[in-house]
Parts: C-alpha cells; structure tokens; sequence
C-alpha cells in the first residue's frame, strides 16, 4: 500500500466519524498545512528521538523506521501523561519521514543554513531522488500502517 493510501485510509476514517481525533506526530509546517488545508482538526506533538542515531542503507528502510521510531517515542509520552482508554474515543497518530538521495547518498535535513544551501546548489542541473514514508497508528488497539513512495525531482539551474 502507497503511503498516499496509507494516509487516505486513516484520514477518510476520520472524516466519516467525527468522534475520531487525529495526532500529527510532526512539526513539518508542510504536513501540518496539509491536514489543514484538508478540513482536519488535529494536535501537534513531536517525538524526541535522535534520528542520527537511527541507521538503514536503503532510504525506504530508513523512512519507516524513522516514522515508526517518532511513533513509539509519541506513544510512551502519551502512556506516561495520560490514560487511552480502551472505550474512549479512537485517536490517530500520524508520523512521517522523508529523506532526499544524491548521488547514491542518503541526505536527511540539513544541520545549519549553510549546509542547506551546499545541498541546493549541489543539486542545480541535475536530480534527486525524495523518499518519503506515513505511519498511522491506532493507539486505541494499537495498530499501525504504514508505507513509503519515492519520487525523482530534476533540479534546474536557477
């Protein structure tokens, strides 16, 4: 199942019984626009995990465990500081990751403004691939669903 299904699944549930609250395990600004501009109302709660620390060498590996690795970290938060109970209302929580490939190298965000634009301007002329994963988890029954896509972006000269 392609991410964008993934995500359309869990989202149509929501909109089809509004007693179902969704969680945006993410601080993307992309992300939160999205659900926005889609007619969702959702909280935000970011999961604090180092993601360094978090290695695969293929980057579809690497998005999902990362997606499921913020996932776990919302998870535990939400298990410390509150009680989901078994009959109360069904709460999704969306977490994602996205990784771009040059050149055969992984490159996930950039740690400062310079590198940023070292990775921009490396990529001028020519084209990278974007891997990009969605996990929606139940955390009512806990189950979880998941998938990655990929797409080449051609970078022209600007």
């Amino acid at each position: 199942m392609s991410v964008h299904d993934t995500l359309r699944r869990g989202l149509s549930m929501a909109a089809k019984n509004p007693s179902i609250k969704i969680i945006l395990g993410s601080s993307s600004k992309a992300r939160r626009q999205i659900l926005a501009e889609m007619g969702y109302e959702f909280t935000i709660m970011t999961a604090d995990i180092d993601e360094k620390s978090i290695r695969k060498e293929k980057p579809e590996d690497l998005v999902m465990a990362l997606a499921e690795a913020k996932a776990d970290a919302i998870v535990q938060k939400l298990l410390i500081g509150s009680n989901l109970e078994k009959d109360g209302p069904t709460t999704l929580l969306i977490t994602a990751d996205t990784v771009v490939v040059y050149q055969g190298i992984i490159r996930e965000k950039p740690t400062s403004e310079k590198e940023a634009r070292e990775f921009i301007k490396g990529y001028s002329g020519s084209h990278a691939g974007v891997v990009g994963s969605v996990m929606v988890t139940n955390l009512v029954t806990r189950k979880r669903s998941g998938g990655w896509d990929s797409a080449e972006v051609q970078v022209v000269d600007a």
